[in-house]
């Protein structure tokens, strides 16, 4: 008996609808599980010196190259000018950033916040300054001469559709008074937030993790957790954060952070040594995490 060629070729077709309509959402969901971790960074930039030979026209073209190969979902800045960031965003076109100079409008140093314009939708931000009166722009109460502040943004994932808090922050150089007082008030503003929402600290701590008081306070009781602590995978172990311009530091002291609080996972973090020639994009490496928000329970 004869089978009409059409009707077999209708059989194969239909069969393949049906092992497509199975397969491709198994596959879909492969994939979103992949993808779904976010790449976080914290980065000081160094302000943006118009001459010498760590001058920022030079420096720009390589932290361009660094952030486009790690390509992180979101990351903080600190030091960064305002024409410096404008420089950085021009270079980034996928991205969009959050930020008030500490000195008020786009005055001073920003702490801010880049994102991804794909992936993350911000749903609110603020400011607020590391003092007694962290309302007051450029306010500075506690001995330090550098005025000192937190930039920070709600942002909603437009993967996960999870919600989360980013903050971003620089503490000062010389006081440490100034440093342990600003832990005690950015640990308060994070309490006083949505429990239920994860939130991520981002900054340059000018204190060493696990020696200084000012970590202490921000880890003790597991309030805030050190994703370096929490990986399950680390690159860069032992190494400084801060190279000067000159070298790396296979003892130096890790002063950049990526602490979280809440539903957050650490799949893996590296300090990036990237340098080009012998130049260094900044003095400080980035420190880059790999991180599940929201989606451990």
């Amino acid at each position: 008996m004869q089978t009409n060629p059409s009707r077999l070729a209708w059989r194969f077709s239909l069969r393949h609808c049906l092992v497509a309509a199975v397969i491709l959402p198994l596959l879909q969901s492969v994939t979103l599980a992949a993808t779904a971790t976010l790449g976080v960074m914290t980065y000081n930039l160094r302000y943006a010196s118009p001459t010498g030979p760590d001058a920022w026209p030079g420096r720009r073209p390589l932290v361009r190259e660094l952030i486009q190969s790690i390509a992180p979902d979101v990351f903080g800045t600190q030091e960064g000018l305002y024409q410096q960031l404008k420089d950085l965003a021009g270079d980034l076109p996928d991205y969009d950033w959050i930020g008030v100079g500490r000195d008020g409008g786009s005055r001073g140093e920003f702490m801010a916040v880049f994102y991804r314009k794909g992936r993350l939708e911000p749903v609110a931000f603020d400011h607020f300054w590391l003092s007694d009166t962290p309302e007051v722009i450029g306010s500075t109460t506690w001995g330090n001469s550098n005025r000192r502040m937190v930039t920070w943004v709600k942002f909603c994932d437009r993967q996960t559709k999870q919600e989360f808090y980013c903050f971003n922050t620089h503490f000062d150089h010389q006081i440490q008074t100034a440093r342990e007082k600003s832990a005690e008030l950015v640990r308060q503003r994070i309490a006083a937030l949505d429990p239920k929402l994860p939130v991520l600290l981002l900054g340059d701590f000018n204190a060493a993790a696990g020696k200084n008081q000012t970590y202490e306070i921000l880890t003790r009781d597991g309030f805030l957790k050190d994703t370096w602590q929490t990986a399950r995978e680390r690159q860069g172990e032992g190494l400084g954060t801060f190279n000067n311009f000159k070298a790396i530091q296979p003892d130096g002291p890790r002063i950049d952070w990526i602490l979280a609080h809440g539903d957050v996972a650490a799949d893996k973090i590296e300090i990036v040594t990237f340098q080009r020639n012998g130049r260094f994009p900044s003095d400080h490496f980035p420190v880059v995490a790999r991180l599940r928000v929201g989606e451990t329970k």
